[in-house]
């Protein structure tokens, strides 16, 4: 029953909802959609996943796109199994009942939590470049530097988390994928026409830096979560397969035409951020920068309104006004907190991609898919891939996972 309960209420809590199950949406909106779940900050450090790996670690952004396509697939097969599934967490109870509905939750909310933590260190280190002299008083207090820009941030996008209904800011932040393909110009424009050149060599193969490269590369194909919602939601769900195919090729290409770019301008000098090498009197860069700001202002919101709402259920007084001011203005202070504790963007990206991305999208699919559809445990090419996708996603996950938290404690 308690499990029933969470499902009625988890049901609303996922992100996005394009629209509703019984409209559907069309197959090139799903394509959008879908676009616009795997176009993030990821790729503000594709080039510094490039140069931390080398340039034979390409080929692993391939392979990690070719896997995490592939799973997305086994999700897809996983919601055939039965027309009540609406979302990751139904399939993780399908697949183990309630405790598979709450480690599916618990690694969701979780990602989403600490993607909001990353959107505020974003903005208080590029804010930072383009005004490293400002500051203000609070309370008589100086505050400068990126913190007092990351207290700045968290203010101004504090009324909006207040907001119940999403849909314009969620029809705002939709700019993800068009954002991304302008960064992309701007930084080839910033390389090719203001005079950065792209002359540096780089090194073939770094064997010490392929834990966080692996890491990012999984960060940057973290859509899991949100695809069986982007399926249920279609018109006619038989095409959701070509609309992921779609939506992997080109997030891949951009993301390599990202890595690429920024590996030959600026090498082993790259910093996590591709635009905090970007030099600052340039119109380009100036416009990637203002780009990469104007996205996590318009999308906080949304990452953290699932989290929020799954508090809220908890609550008797779940409809309270006030409850939901309270809960979700602590989460904007508690998010504040870890950033400003932990302001490495990098380390806590490859943080995520290899503790949380690896589960929700390489691990958690093929578990579930093997718990649910029997026949996929005979013995055969597809268990083999299946089994060899486990292998290297818990290899990427014990290693990355203890190459992030060493470098974040070595910089605390």
């Amino acid at each position: 029953m308690e499990c029933l309960k969470a499902k009625e209420g988890e049901s609303h809590n996922q992100l996005p909802h394009p629209e509703e199950p019984h409209v559907g949406t069309t197959f090139l909106r799903t394509c959008f959609n879908g676009l616009n779940a795997l176009s993030g900050v990821g790729i503000l450090s594709i080039p510094y996943a490039l140069s931390q790996g080398g340039w034979l670690s390409l080929i692993l952004l391939f392979v990690v796109a070719v896997l995490c396509w592939y799973t997305g697939l086994l999700l897809r097969r996983c919601m055939d199994s039965d027309p009540l599934i609406r979302s990751y967490p139904d399939i993780g109870e399908k697949a183990f009942g309630c405790k598979g509905r709450a480690l599916v939750s618990i690694f969701m909310y979780l990602e989403l939590y600490l993607v909001a933590v990353e959107f505020l260190i974003l903005e208080g280190d590029n804010l930072y470049k383009l005004f490293p002299n400002a500051g203000f008083k609070l309370a008589g207090l100086y505050i400068g530097g990126k913190t007092g820009f990351v207290l700045l941030t968290a203010l101004v996008i504090l009324p909006t988390t207040w907001l119940k209904s999403l849909g314009m800011l969620a029809y705002v932040s939709a700019g993800g994928v068009s954002a991304s393909v302008i960064l992309v110009g701007c930084v080839w424009w910033v390389g090719a026409v203001d005079g950065v050149g792209f002359h540096e060599d780089g090194v073939l193969l770094n064997w010490g830096g392929l834990p966080t490269t692996l890491s990012l590369f999984t960060f940057c194909y973290c859509g899991h979560a949100v695809f069986p919602t982007l399926c249920n939601s279609m018109k006619d769900r038989s095409q959701f397969s070509k609309v992921l195919l779609i939506c992997f090729v080109t997030s891949t290409i951009t993301y390599g035409s990202m890595a690429v770019l920024g590996y030959l301008m600026y090498g082993e000098y790259l910093k996590s951020q591709v635009t905090l090498n970007l030099p600052i009197r340039k119109i380009g860069s100036k416009l990637a920068i203002y780009t990469t700001l104007v996205n996590p202002l318009t999308k906080y919101a949304v990452i953290t309104a699932p989290i929020s709402t799954a508090i809220e259920e908890a609550f008797v007084f779940r409809d309270s006004r006030c409850l939901s001011i309270l809960v979700r203005t602590v989460i904007v202070i508690s998010t504040v907190v870890v950033a400003l504790t932990i302001p490495f963007f990098g380390y806590v990206m490859a943080f995520i991609g290899a503790f949380l991305s690896v589960t929700v999208s390489l691990l958690l699919p093929c578990l579930c898919y093997l718990r649910i559809d029997k026949s996929a445990r005979s013995f055969g090419l597809e268990l083999v891939f299946i089994v060899g996708i486990l292998i290297f996603g818990s290899f990427v996950g014990i290693i990355g996972t203890y190459t992030s938290i060493k470098q974040i404690a070595k910089h605390l």
